[in-house]
C-alpha cells in the first residue's frame, strides 16, 4: 500500500499530466461558455448586432417610415395640384372661346298705343303715346346699361323723346321697358304739314344705350344696345302701322 500511494502521488505531481489536466479543464470551460452563449442567443428577443458594430435603433426605424410617407404625400399633392391647374386652364380656354363671345344687346320698340290726348290740326299735332321697348341680352352674363334717351323724328325733325332709366338685364333674357312719349309737331313746318293732311305720320325711332356686360363680377366688357325702328301713325284710326326694327 505504501508503494501504491507513493506511485499515485508521483503521477499526480508529474508535470505533463498536470498540463494535460489543465488543457482538458480549459476545453471544458470553453465548451460550457459556448453552450451558454448559444442558449442566450436562442432565448434573446433582439437580433444580433451587425458585423460593423452599428445597430439601428427602433426609434430611428419608426422615424424613417413616417418621413417616407410624408414625402410620398407631398409628391401626390404636387401631382394633384398640377393636374388641377391644367384642368382649370382648359376650362378657361373653352370658356373664353365659347361663352365670352360677347354680343351687343338688342334694343327695340315692341308696341305702341294711344290712350291719352290725340289733338290734330291742319298744321300740327299733339299726341300722347304709350310705348313698350325691349332690351334683349343674348350673352351668358348680365348687361347693365346707363340712362338713355329714345328719339322720335318725322322727316328728320325731332317730335318727341322717351327717357330710359338705367337698369340691368339678366343673362340670356329680355327686359321690357314702358315709357310715355308726347309727340308734338312745330306749327307750320312744311316738312310735316303734308303728312298731317295726308293723315299718316312716318316716324323713325333711334337710340343708343351704353352699358357693360358683367361676367362673374370679374370680367367687364363695354357694349351698347342700339335701336333704329320705323313706323307709321294712322291719324284717322289712332294706331301704329308697319312697325319694323333693324
Amino acid at each position: 500500500h505504501t508503494h501504491y500511494f507513493s506511485h499515485h502521488c508521483h503521477l499526480q505531481n508529474h508535470p505533463q499530466l498536470e498540463k494535460l489536466r489543465r488543457t482538458q479543464k480549459a476545453k471544458l470551460t470553453h465548451s460550457t461558455k459556448n453552450d451558454r452563449m448559444m442558449a442566450e442567443k436562442e432565448q434573446s428577443p433582439y437580433p444580433l448586432a451587425p458585423a460593423n458594430g452599428y445597430v439601428r435603433s427602433d426609434t430611428e426605424a419608426v422615424r424613417a417610415h413616417p418621413e417616407d410617407l410624408r414625402k410620398k404625400k407631398r409628391m401626390k399633392c404636387i401631382a394633384y395640384i398640377a393636374a388641377f391647374a391644367v384642368f382649370q386652364t382648359i376650362i378657361i380656354l373653352v370658356f373664353v372661346l365659347t361663352v365670352l363671345r360677347i354680343k351687343s344687346p338688342k334694343f327695340r320698340v315692341r308696341a305702341a298705343s294711344f290712350t291719352g290726348s290725340f289733338d290734330i290740326t291742319n298744321s300740327s299735332y299733339n299726341l300722347q303715346m304709350n310705348a313698350q321697348f325691349t332690351v334683349k341680352n343674348p350673352n351668358f352674363a348680365h348687361f347693365k346699361y346707363e340712362y338713355g334717351t329714345v328719339r322720335f323724328a318725322q322727316n328728320g325733325v325731332t317730335v318727341g323723346e322717351a327717357n330710359i332709366n338705367e337698369a340691368r338685364v339678366r343673362a340670356r333674357s329680355t327686359k321690357k321697358v314702358n315709357a310715355t312719349v308726347f309727340l308734338n309737331s312745330p306749327n307750320n313746318n312744311p316738312a310735316l304739314t303734308g303728312d298731317i293732311v295726308y293723315g299718316r305720320l312716318p316716324l323713325t325711332i333711334s337710340s343708343k344705350l351704353e352699358g357693360k356686360v358683367h361676367l362673374m363680377k370679374v370680367f367687364k366688357k363695354k357694349k351698347s344696345a342700339q335701336m333704329y325702328c320705323t313706323m307709321f301713325v294712322n291719324l284717322g284710326m289712332h294706331e301704329i302701322q308697319n312697325l319694323t326694327c333693324n
